[in-house]
């Protein structure tokens, strides 16, 4: 490490033990935020990869660059039984997360001041490397994915994001402009945030860089958070999708998704989705993973991460398209609710739904997709025997037909043969938004 990427990472070290991040309230718990549970949960990610179902227990999870540890108490939350251990070159943030997860409970946890060029002083190899909001502060991010693979298990998954340069733009913008003003060239404190607030309150309000970096929500407490990760990151950087690929292919690492990748979608960019223009239609099946994600990316530069998973090369199984199963395959598969739907309150309003043959509105409990995700009284009903543990597509199919006994159209009985692509239909459509899961 050269001396100018020395001093950087010392001046993030610093605004970091003088401002930890994030400013959560110690006591404040993620239980309640389905979303994040979702992300963080091991269950997800392997699925995504392996379109198997894994059970967390005695996983070893390494939070890098844990900052005041709210990401390692979601990730305790959402994987019991498993061991979080956090790093981070800011001690005082070390010590806020050692703090946190005790005043939750969590004892399975320990916490370094650490660097991830140091990961390998640990002796510990991991099933799953968060490096959340980190990655893009590093001098070298591909030295850093390095760091991380040589303590990765050779099954196990990174998850780690980027700022991206083109959503961020007019931040370095506002970044480079205080630089030159000398307001980043000490350590970073009320001082420093106020002379932010004075200038961009005194800037006329259609001054570009205003209208682009500047809003109420930067007032305030809470605004100050907003400041020192925005206008006064020490160490940010942008980058794009082909920058992500030649970090991993530096690294030798595998792209496997894009953790929000459904909004990622470059055909959900078209007013019709499925009726693109011709040479659209022509090209995009032959398009890389890698082009359709940069394609997207100059389209429309909306996510301020480009977070994404990835793993050692050749550890996914050969997955089979689900238009490629016979009705064997079909019969024997077992269909698991998400862990983060196991709620008592997801269990009483499905039950509430068919009792009272209403919709159940799963959006209400797990939002991973914008338009509303409903199913009827008539179909939740077959995703009760779900609540109690995972089941195949063959029994959910006999209880279906138990519940129908009868074709409401024809008025003729049905047994599991004719209710059978119904369910099927209805599991594929549920496990394609998130909320359930396939494991053949």
């Amino acid at each position: 490490m050269n001396p100018d990427q020395s001093s950087i990472l010392e001046k993030i070290r610093q605004q970091f033990d003088s401002s930890p991040y994030p400013r959560i309230p110690l006591e404040q718990s993620p239980k309640d935020n389905a979303y994040q549970l979702y992300i963080h949960n091991l269950v997800t990610a392997f699925y995504r990869r392996d379109r198997q179902v894994i059970d967390t227990t005695d996983r070893l999870i390494l939070d890098a660059g844990c900052g005041s540890g709210y990401k390692s108490l979601i990730l305790a939350e959402a994987n019991p039984n498993a061991k979080i251990i956090g790093v981070d070159i800011s001690s005082e943030s070390v010590k806020l997360a050692e703090q946190r997860l005790k005043y939750h409970g969590f004892d399975n946890a320990e916490f370094h001041c650490l660097s991830i060029e140091d990961l390998s002083d640990l002796g510990y190899q991991f099933d799953y490397i968060n490096c959340d909001e980190t990655l893009y502060l590093m001098p070298d991010p591909a030295i850093a994915l390095a760091a991380m693979k040589s303590v990765l298990k050779p099954d196990g998954i990174i998850r780690a994001n980027l700022h991206s340069a083109l959503q961020r733009l007019s931040f370095y913008r506002a970044q480079q402009m205080f630089t030159l003003m000398g307001v980043m060239d000490g350590d970073i404190g009320d001082l420093e945030i106020e002379t932010v607030i004075e200038t961009m309150q005194a800037l006329k309000d259609n001054v570009n860089l205003k209208v682009q970096t500047w809003d109420a929500s930067f007032l305030g407490e809470a605004g100050k958070e907003k400041i020192l990760t925005n206008q006064l990151l020490q160490g940010d950087k942008g980058f794009a999708i082909a920058d992500l690929f030649s970090f991993l292919g530096t690294a030798e690492l595998e792209f496997v998704s894009m953790v929000n990748w459904r909004d990622w979608n470059l055909r959900e960019l078209f007013k019709e989705s499925d009726n693109l223009p011709l040479v659209w239609e022509m090209s995009l099946p032959d398009t890389s993973i890698e082009d359709q994600l940069r394609m997207y990316e100059l389209i429309n530069p909306i996510h301020r991460l480009l977070d994404f998973w990835c793993g050692h090369f050749s550890q996914s199984p050969q997955m089979t398209s689900f238009e490629d199963w016979n009705e064997d395959d079909w019969y024997s598969a077992r269909v698991y609710l998400h862990p983060q739907l196991q709620t008592q309150r997801f269990s009483a309003d499905l039950q509430g739904c068919v009792m009272q043959c209403r919709t159940v509105n799963l959006t209400q409990h797990l939002s991973l997709v914008k338009p509303v995700v409903t199913v009827d009284s008539s179909m939740a009903a077959c995703l009760l025997p779900l609540l109690d543990s995972p089941q195949t597509i063959a029994t959910l199919s006999e209880y279906y037909a138990k519940i129908r006994p009868v074709n409401p159209i024809t008025l003729r009985s049905q047994g599991v043969a004719e209710v059978l692509p119904l369910v099927q239909n209805t599991i594929r459509d549920l496990e394609s938004l998130g909320y359930l899961m396939i494991d053949k």
